[in-house]
């Protein structure tokens, strides 16, 4: 029995010698792969069985001491979960930030419009008296460069604004009232010969289906009464807002005219003073271009009334001056007024002087606009005011949608000026970040090169005397 001990001490030293050769291979062989890292593990384990070549010690009563229980694993730490957020995908935590500032954007949007839908006669007010100012105040800096005082010369060119726009409504409506009873005898006349040219036209309409249309329209109108009615009732209301709009109109007019500038000096200082620079130079671009498109819109409005009102006067059209005064109101609407007021004026040509004054009549209202188009809001306009079709469509539709022929009105100018103003204040942003100084570490940086550009100087002299 004194001899087993030796013989397990020996069996032990065997394979303790294995282990280490062992271990010397496989640290051989990840050494060649190129992961010495997972080497130390290995180093570990033999140094510890190097530490007792002799096996493991025996103990107190003779017998062989039992091995040692292992080690229990490392706990992974509790942070070898990633982070939430890195685990998000780079581009949806792009959409997540712009979309919350989006959200943000169109709520503020959505305060602002219903605050303006509250006070809208107001706005609608002020925003007409900046177009008539802008049409206006160039005859204000004449009179002025002429020797006449401010105040003269406002009050002097505020009130014939107002004259010529009231004597233009005035005409129209005296023509409407003096050419009614005859307008209402060719109407008449017109219906007439469009029952016998239906009646004969190769589409086979019958007389009892043109008496069935006359029909339902007299009922619908009865149905209607109520309506109308009530309608009839609201226009007192309709007068006093419209009264209540062309008072403060001309007076917002007349004060923009005559204080405009410190109007504008006591705007800018409601704007955060690191903001002012920019909007105090993207004002007057805006207002430049405000003046440049209300001025040339009503230069075009103007050559369009004359020229579909010459048109429809040599085709022997009733009350073709007011027409035309029409046709010159509703050219403030882009694309949508002309369309208006040629449909119209092709309508009166129709039930007043048959099918064949229509068609010229439309041809030449087609001709007038083509030519508009084409050639004149190029030329008059200019790139001051320049604004895709598109946008121009899609803008007159969301001004109508939300505040009717006021909110396609001001839609296309309220484009242009934005347009210009976001172009000056990218522009500035970018001279403004080329004109800011560079920081330290960039002038240590630029320092770096020089030093590395004198050492070639110095190395050639250092390989010399190591030679």
């Amino acid at each position: 029995m004194s001899r087993v001990p030796g013989w397990l001490g020996r069996l032990g030293a065997g394979l303790t010698e294995i282990s280490e050769r062992l271990d010397e291979r496989r640290a051989e062989v990840e050494k060649e792969h190129g992961d010495p890292g997972s080497t130390a593990p290995s180093v570990t384990i033999s140094s510890a069985t190097a530490s007792s070549p002799a096996g493991p010690e025996p103990a107190a009563d003779g017998r062989a001491a039992e091995p040692a229980a292992p080690a229990p694993p490392a706990t992974a730490p509790a942070g070898s979960r990633p982070d939430p957020a890195q685990a998000v995908p780079w581009g949806v935590r792009v959409a997540a930030e712009a979309g919350w500032r989006v959200l943000v954007l169109a709520g503020t949007v959505w305060v602002l419009m219903r605050v303006i839908s509250a006070v809208q006669l107001v706005v609608f007010a002020f925003v007409i008296a900046l177009l008539i100012t802008a049409l206006l105040q160039p005859t204000v800096a004449r009179l002025r460069r002429y020797g006449v005082p401010r105040g003269p010369a406002t009050a002097l060119t505020a009130i014939s604004g107002f004259v010529v726009i009231g004597l233009m409504g005035w005409f129209v409506t005296w023509q409407v009232m003096e050419n009614i009873d005859t307008l209402s005898s060719q109407i008449q006349s017109g219906i007439d010969d469009l029952r016998n040219w239906l009646l004969k036209s190769p589409f086979h309409v019958t007389d009892k289906q043109i008496n069935q249309i006359a029909k339902n329209l007299r009922e619908a109108i009865g149905a209607n009464t109520d309506q109308i009615t009530s309608a009839g009732l609201e226009g007192v209301q309709v007068v006093v807002e419209t009264l209540t709009s062309i008072l403060l109109v001309f007076f917002s007019t007349l004060f923009l005219l005559y204080d405009g500038e410190r109007i504008w000096q006591w705007f800018l200082k409601l704007v955060p003073a690191a903001a002012r620079p920019g909007v105090a130079g993207a004002g007057p671009r805006a207002w430049r271009t405000l003046t440049a498109y209300v001025r040339g819109t009503v230069l075009v409005a103007l050559i369009d009334a004359i020229c579909i009102g010459i048109g429809i006067y040599l085709l022997d059209v009733p009350m073709a001056v007011p027409l035309a005064v029409f046709i010159f109101l509703f050219s403030f609407i882009p694309l949508v007024g002309a369309v208006a007021s040629g449909a119209l004026a092709v309508i009166v040509a129709l039930v007043t002087q048959g099918v064949f004054a229509a068609v010229m009549t439309l041809v030449v209202v087609l001709l007038v606009q083509q030519i508009e188009g084409h050639i004149l809001q190029p030329f008059i306009l200019g790139r001051a005011v320049r604004v895709h079709p598109l946008a121009v469509v899609l803008t007159v539709a969301a001004g109508g949608m939300v505040a009717g022929i006021g909110g396609a009105v001001v839609a296309v100018p309220l484009v242009a000026v934005t347009n210009t103003v976001v172009g000056y204040l990218r522009v500035y942003s970018q001279e403004a970040a080329l004109k800011q100084p560079a920081p330290s570490t960039a002038s240590e940086s630029t320092a770096t090169p020089r030093t590395d550009a004198e050492q070639p100087a110095v190395a050639p002299a250092t390989a010399e005397e190591n030679a």
